[in-house]
């Protein structure tokens, strides 16, 4: 399993559960855990890792700040979720929100939840190896197959996310949609 493969899974699920499903990453992750399961059990472990690495990658200071303006506030928890949420979203989206946090404001489902006030997480999309490898093998993933190693936070976006003249100015679109 490599990166490829992993986001040519996740658009797969996505465009079988649907458009509108874009909000709902919890779908999006269901899915994606059915089509996984399909593979081989070696494939599937491997997901995780893949997986894992993805969340590295984003974890990232500017990126929590936007989080926390779209859903009213992010603890670490809510960070994992919403970056699990980010991942359903596709590799397009994932990737334009790594370059730039406050493109976000452009993304419907992110335009959707400022209108109606929802929260988007995506907590199933943190276990979707894990759900896939137990349906396949009916075993739990081995400890094994994976690590986790998160960067540190960029030290320039240490301040106090509800500062919003100081969010306001690194994230004008966003502050303005959730204002």
């Amino acid at each position: 399993m490599d990166k490829k493969t992993f986001w040519q899974l996740i658009e797969t699920a996505r465009a079988q559960v649907g458009a509108d499903a874009g909000a709902d990453g919890d779908e999006v992750a269901e899915r994606a855990a059915e089509l996984l399961a399909r593979y081989p059990a070696p494939e599937v472990a491997a997901a995780q890792q893949v997986l894992w690495d993805l969340l590295a990658e984003s974890y990232r200071a500017p990126l929590w700040a936007a989080a926390y303006l779209i859903n009213g506030g992010c603890s670490d928890d809510g960070f994992d979720y919403f970056r699990g949420w980010l991942l359903t979203q596709g590799e397009a989206a994932f990737t334009a929100a790594l370059a730039d946090p406050d493109s976000l404001a452009g993304h419907p489902p992110v335009r959707a939840a400022a209108a109606g006030g929802e929260s988007l997480e995506g907590e199933d999309a943190l276990s979707i190896a894990w759900t896939a490898y137990e349906s396949a093998t009916g075993r739990e993933l081995p400890s094994d197959s994976f690590t986790i190693s998160y960067p540190p936070l960029d030290p320039s976006w240490d301040f106090d996310f509800d500062d919003t003249a100081e969010i306001s100015a690194r994230l004008p679109r966003l502050s303005a949609l959730f204002a």
